[in-house]
């Protein structure tokens, strides 16, 4: 297995490591997930990720080559500013789901899965054709929390300023992290790409702070989970369009039909057919009756037994003091009472708006 700059940092702080998309990485610390989870919700949370693909696109082009293979706008993203975007297959699944941050007229930088980043950097590699690919060898982490803006103003006082989904670089100790203003738990923070050499020492640094403690894998997820966010391989896949996954947020109007730039991207046929026709089932957000968790793939029938779709997501809400789940239903069966099929029993299912938690990003 693979591990990070921050491996030894982790196990110093006595972490539980375990394997995740090839990597030595921590799922909790000694504090335990819950914990972890609603220190992330009061104070201030750090999260190694640099299990992640960071990718430097460069070329005159660029842009114009990238929103070929994306079905968001690429070429209309300010200066600085970030986008979440997915790369579509040609029959409108979804191969990845990534961030990307326009640099300057030619230059691109893309986050993408750890778990896709091959594939991922393959596929950039045959398809752009004057644009170069990059591959960093960086640690990435990740700030997150209520009190993560004044916590990183301590160390660097310029990310006081910035808003979601601005993204800047900034020197520390004559070091050059990349920062952006997004997350992966529905909370203000940062993400701040850091050289392997300098990462002990800067999260040492941020540790250091009353706010800041180390938080895993475990509470990532759950975090993640009640913000209503995707985990790619669980609730987005290549069987599965934007429309489906209800993420057509994601899906500029200027990519859709009769938009300046409609279509034009892998699999767009099918994808602006379910924009016009609808589908057949949809992602969707339930609370679960009683404490028990329903994990990925329970079924979720109705009340006479009948299959309605399954779970792709599920687990305890820490926040809410509840299970949540949420999971792909045929859209004929939204209307009536949905159940988890769960050894035998059905566990009601009431269904809810998404983010289950309120997100609390920094707009300025």
């Amino acid at each position: 297995m693979k591990r990070t700059p921050l491996y030894q940092a982790h196990v110093d702080a006595g972490a539980r490591m375990v394997e995740f998309a090839g990597y030595e990485m921590p799922v909790q610390y000694p504090m335990g997930v819950k914990k972890e989870h609603l220190w992330t919700r009061s104070s201030a949370g750090l999260f190694d990720v640099s299990h992640m693909g960071q990718v430097i696109l460069r070329g005159e082009n660029v842009k114009q080559e990238l929103e070929a293979l994306l079905p968001v706008d690429v070429i209309g993203l300010g200066l600085n500013q970030q986008r979440y975007g997915v790369f579509t297959t040609t029959n409108g699944g979804i191969s990845d789901d990534l961030m990307f941050t326009n640099w300057g007229d030619e230059e691109i930088y893309m986050v993408v899965n750890a778990a896709c980043k091959e594939q991922d950097v393959a596929h950039l590699t045959n398809n752009l054709p004057t644009t170069s690919v990059e591959v960093v060898d960086r640690a990435l982490v990740a700030l997150q929390g209520p009190k993560a803006r004044e916590a990183a103003a301590k160390l660097l006082p310029e990310l006081k300023a910035l808003v979601f989904m601005q993204s800047t670089k900034v020197m520390w100790n004559d070091v050059e992290l990349w920062v952006s203003c997004s997350g992966y738990t529905g909370e203000d923070g940062y993400e701040i790409s850091v050289p392997n050499e300098n990462a002990t020492a800067f999260c040492q640094a941020l540790l250091a702070l009353e706010e800041v403690e180390w938080i895993g894998l475990g509470a990532r997820d759950s975090l993640r989970l009640e913000a209503g966010l995707c985990l790619y391989g669980h609730d987005l896949d290549q069987s599965t369009t934007p429309v489906e996954a209800s993420i057509t947020w994601a899906i500029q109007k200027v990519r859709r039909a009769e938009g300046e730039r409609a279509g034009n991207f892998v699999g767009a046929d099918v994808v602006l057919q379910h924009f016009a026709e609808g589908v057949s089932r949809k992602r969707v957000g339930f609370l679960v009756e009683g404490k028990a968790p329903v994990r990925e793939g329970v079924d979720i029938v109705t009340e006479s037994g009948d299959l309605a779709g399954s779970v792709t997501s599920g687990g305890f809400a820490p926040s809410l003091e509840k299970p949540i789940v949420m999971g792909y239903v045929q859209a004929d069966k939204l209307e009536q009472p949905l159940f988890a099929s769960l050894r035998g029993k059905l566990i009601p299912l009431t269904p809810a708006k998404m983010p289950f938690f309120p997100s609390r990003y920094f707009r300025g």
